[in-house]
């Protein structure tokens, strides 16, 4: 039989503590909660600047990011981003588990995996641009200021997550 492989997790308690701990720093040192959505719009726009910065400067939706010589890779949820990058690699290289590996039933070929990972992602984001924030940003950030729409966002993801579960499980088991 083979031997199940150790791995190393931070106590969830700790990890809660510490969560909260980052995101009172942000809310008392930037004025706002955290949010990953907003970042990625921000590095999107950045993109299209870089392409074709005409058009970025002259779309109603672009131009407000470019208004005043702002430079929208360098607002404080881009920044955010690539923190959230640095700090992941980090973690997985102190806790040991920096490897790379796709996690996936033994049934899946991995570019199945992968597909669904992405459409997953794609589906996320432009939910949560169409919510106006992500977890990070409407849940967790919400519910750290008692707002009833973090409560209400953070049934939602838990409540859709568990439906979703049960339709994917052959995927996983």
């Amino acid at each position: 039989m083979k031997q199940m492989e150790k791995r190393k997790y931070m106590n969830p308690y700790w990890a809660g503590t510490l969560l909260g701990l980052v995101l009172l720093a942000a809310m008392f040192l930037s004025g706002r909660g955290l949010g990953a959505s907003g970042g990625m719009k921000y590095l999107v726009v950045s993109a299209v600047g870089a392409v074709d910065k005409e058009h970025a400067q002259t779309a109603p939706f672009y131009s407000k990011y470019f208004e005043d010589g702002k430079k929208p890779a360098l607002n404080w949820l881009s920044i955010e981003l690539f923190g959230l990058v640095i700090g992941g690699f980090a973690s997985g290289a102190i806790s040991g588990r920096l490897k790379l590996k796709t996690e996936k039933s033994p049934k899946i070929r991995n570019w199945t995996r992968f597909l669904f990972a992405f459409l997953g992602g794609c589906l996320f984001v432009y939910g949560a641009q169409l919510a106006r924030g992500c977890t990070s940003g409407a849940a967790l950030s919400g519910m750290a200021v008692l707002s009833v729409a973090g409560f209400v966002t953070m049934m939602a993801i838990f409540g859709s997550a568990y439906l979703f579960a049960w339709f994917f499980r052959k995927l996983w088991i």
